[in-house]
């Protein structure tokens, strides 16, 4: 998927292909950055507010992706991508660089390079690491794997979303870059999740929260990402940074990756299940930090 590049340069033009969450403030931030942007969501009134930012709209993947020299897709999962990725297809040229930064899994990995290779199109495997406030200040770090000549037409695309880029691997196929945002995650979950079942735990032993905090505060078992799932508890905000659903999705992901490996993620299975649970409950699209309500019956 190497042949068909081009003489490398910066890519001046970005197809952005889901504007949930994270994809909504990267295009924005793509477009503040000087590029051409357009930007498609299966629900299109949620991108139409990126008009205002000099973002233009489309009705299809296909026209999004048309004669832009980099399409980036952000979408819920690795069958969704697929999805969009094959409406977008009309319009997609051999030699477009693809900056695939959705969190699909080794499996969902497999599908889309093997669509990639299909198309003619150069694949990078570029999942983020950050939830929505890194995404919106533009502080995301960019975790990416694939062919060198494609880090120069990829440079201004990455710089307008992220701090900073770490290249793992020349190889967007192996998923270099999406198995190191798996053993990321794992360790996101796992804090939130014991960061709610410790608050939990607190409110089933009638121990006030906030002594909880007290007791680490300074110390090797606090933490930045403890104190701030901890206030949207005790605040009672839980929009979401992270839905819960999602969370589910990433945990089962992990979870599968491990199989794969032969490595059993007992941790991991059981936070997809508290995921679930709040899912159940009805907490799917607050944030994940919502597990804390798997805690309880009722």
């Amino acid at each position: 998927m190497t042949e068909n590049l081009p003489t490398p340069r910066p890519a001046r033009s970005v197809a952005v292909l889901g504007t949930g969450t994270m994809g909504f403030p990267m295009a924005r931030n793509l477009a503040g950055a000087g590029l051409e942007v357009r930007a498609w969501n299966r629900t299109r009134a949620k991108a139409e507010p990126l008009a205002a930012h000099g973002v233009r709209v489309t009705d299809t993947p296909a026209e999004a992706v048309d004669g832009a020299d980099v399409v980036l897709t952000i979408l819920h999962d690795g069958p969704a991508t697929l999805d969009a990725m094959r409406q977008a297809a009309p319009g997609l040229r051999p030699g477009t660089v693809w900056a695939q930064s959705t969190t699909a899994g080794l499996s969902g990995l497999d599908d889309l390079t093997a669509f990639a290779r299909e198309s003619g199109l150069v694949f990078v495997d570029a999942p983020v690491l950050g939830t929505k406030q890194p995404a919106e200040s533009g502080q995301l770090v960019v975790l990416a794997a694939g062919p060198e000549p494609a880090r120069a037409v990829l440079a201004p695309v990455f710089d307008g979303i992220g701090s900073r880029t770490q290249w793992v691997g020349d190889s967007g196929e192996q998923g270099a870059a999406s198995r190191l945002k798996l053993v990321a995650n794992s360790w996101v979950l796992t804090v939130t999740n014991g960061t709610a079942e410790a608050l939990a735990l607190a409110e089933g032993l009638g121990v006030d929260p906030r002594a909880f905090l007290d007791v680490v505060a300074g110390g090797p078992l606090d933490m930045g990402y403890l104190r701030t799932k901890a206030e949207m508890l005790l605040s009672g905000h839980l929009e979401a940074s992270f839905a819960t659903r999602t969370a589910e999705k990433d945990a089962r992901l992990i979870v599968e990756a491990g199989q794969r490996a032969g490595v059993r993620l007992d941790v991991a299975a059981a936070g997809a299940e508290r995921f679930r649970r709040a899912t159940e409950k009805g907490h799917g699209d607050q944030d994940m930090a919502a597990s804390y309500f798997a805690s309880f019956d009722g």
